[in-house]
């Protein structure tokens, strides 16, 4: 409303309607400056402030004093603290692993130094100090002649050629270790191929980084037999988890890159995988698609991408909610509602202390499941009855607000994971295990088009989950790239991560 100070009405009821309206543009802007205070907050944090969404001990326990209170005295017993902290390790140097080459280098005395100062007699050896350090031999590129003898018949009749292993790469320059090599760099230790080219160039070798992306994309058809393989068997989970986080993609249409998605599906306990996806949009068609097989526990944030699926009743999937996304609205709601967020925040954290100490204890399955059903049960309800009486009190659209419809709008979902021992309170699972997509993107920067983005997915899977069952995943991407082209196709599971270390550990007994 435009108000003329200089010709103000005289009539008590207009003026009450311009102080009215006044007061509602105030409160309006306040609110507005509010949420945009908010959203400068989050973004300063999210630029320069730490990652880690960590709180003040002293703050949490002004309002989680009288929860472990109230929680003590409805047990009716005090329980001795349990800790899941291991004990800590010597600061002292590590031994180094037997594993590695050992060069022996003996230091004596000098023949003068061997007789005894004192009586000049001969002295004996009586044994030796040994010490170890550690040294570093630059990595080198060797060339491999492959001679294929030829014999002839005497007679003129035939001539005949030996015959070489197939390779990785037909015709191709490169061995199964090199493009191992090139493949762990990129996607699993996040080295684009521009650092690679210079690298192998200090080496006295020309290697483009166009050449090394074409070794990349014949490597993932290579390899992708048993990337279906293992998709099918994380497919095969009864609990299942995903996430996804957006990448940059080269268009040539466009004048800047597009954003793609990488989607994450971790495996339960019996299926070992982390499988990657990848689509060029973040629609519901891509996990859609990806899940078409999938019938079990499905634990993710709120995508609204994943809720035709819960509805479907044909799918049997069933919906698990992520108790580190409600929390971190609460985190993030603190400097707006401090009060109401930490005291909701203390509430969860004693959940995660259940969790923690069914961890020390090595509960799973039913144990787990009847842990949860005793401790953590009582703490959903009282926080589900605090949200309940605090959310008439809090502005809809508030930061504190939409944390409070967050929760109990997934309440169902957010308390499931304790009717079921095999099931988690989060899917930080596979927040980690985008972990490694976040830093290389900011190495790589983007992805050259949609097959790349489907090449990444293979390969980032193959690491991946070399990387979560330990294994060495050079040694083996360089053993499965000189094997797979010959490889009987009825016997490739057998290359799976997991048998393919079984199958060595075996026989190396």
């Amino acid at each position: 409303m435009e108000i003329d100070s200089g010709n103000l009405p005289d009539d008590p009821a207009t003026l009450k309607s311009m102080v009215t309206s006044l007061l509602e543009d105030r409160a309006t802007g306040e609110r507005r400056i509010r949420q945009l205070q908010h959203m400068l907050e989050q973004l300063l944090r999210a630029r320069y402030g730490p990652r880690r969404e960590r709180l003040n001990e002293n703050q949490l326990f002004l309002f989680a004093a009288e929860i472990l209170r109230n929680q003590s005295s409805d047990s009716g017993q005090k329980e001795e603290p349990v800790s899941d902290r291991p004990k800590r390790q010597g600061h002292g140097r590590q031994r180094l692993p037997k594993s590695l080459k050992r060069q022996r280098i003996v230091f004596d005395l000098t023949e003068h130094e061997k007789q005894c100062p004192m009586c000049h007699g001969q002295l004996k050896r009586i044994g030796e100090e040994i010490s170890e350090r550690l040294e570093y031999v630059p990595a080198s590129m060797i060339v491999i002649e492959e001679a294929c003898q030829k014999y002839a018949c005497q007679n003129g009749c035939t001539i005949v050629t030996a015959e070489k292993p197939m390779a990785p790469i037909e015709k191709g320059l490169p061995g199964p270790g090199l493009l191992a090599h090139v493949v762990v760099n990129k996607y699993g230790d996040h080295l684009p191929l521009h650092r690679q080219e210079a690298i192998f160039q200090r080496q006295g070798v020309a290697i483009s980084r166009k050449t090394m992306c074409d070794w990349m994309r014949q490597c993932a058809e290579l390899v992708s037999p048993l990337y279906e393989r293992m998709k099918s068997s994380v497919l095969g989970s009864k609990v299942m988890q995903t996430d996804d986080t957006p990448v940059n993609v080269l268009d040539p249409s466009l004048p800047r890159a597009r954003l793609g998605r990488i989607w994450t599906y971790v495996g339960d306990r019996d299926h070992p995988y982390t499988v990657y996806d990848y689509t060029p949009t973040r629609s519901r068609d891509g996990p859609d698609a990806f899940m078409k097989e999938f019938h079990g526990y499905l634990q993710a944030d709120a995508y609204s991408g994943y809720d035709e699926l819960y509805r479907d009743r044909n799918r049997n999937i069933t919906e698990v909610a992520c108790w580190a996304h409600a929390r971190r609205r609460y985190f993030e709601a603190q400097s707006s509602d401090p009060m109401r967020s930490t005291v909701v925040l203390a509430y969860i954290r004693l959940l995660y202390d259940v969790e923690r100490e069914a961890r020390t204890i090595g509960l799973a399955g039913e144990t787990r499941k009847a842990l949860r059903q005793a401790k953590s049960m009582p703490i959903l309800q009282d926080i589900k009855a605090y949200l309940e009486q605090e959310k008439p009190a809090v502005l809809p659209k508030s930061p504190e607000g939409m944390a409070i419809s967050y929760t109990l709008s997934n309440w169902d979902a957010l308390i499931r994971y304790c009717s079921d021992g095999d099931l988690e309170i989060d899917n930080n699972a596979a927040e980690r295990s985008l972990r490694g997509i976040a830093v290389g993107r900011r190495n790589w920067t983007f992805l050259g088009s949609d097959k790349g983005g489907r090449t990444a997915a293979i390969l980032t899977t193959i690491t991946a989950t070399c990387k979560r069952l330990r294994i060495d995943p050079f040694e083996y991407l360089r053993d499965i790239l000189q094997h797979i082209s010959t490889y009987p196709q009825n016997n490739l599971d057998d290359l799976l991560p997991d048998k393919w270390n079984a199958g060595r550990a075996a026989a190396h007994c």
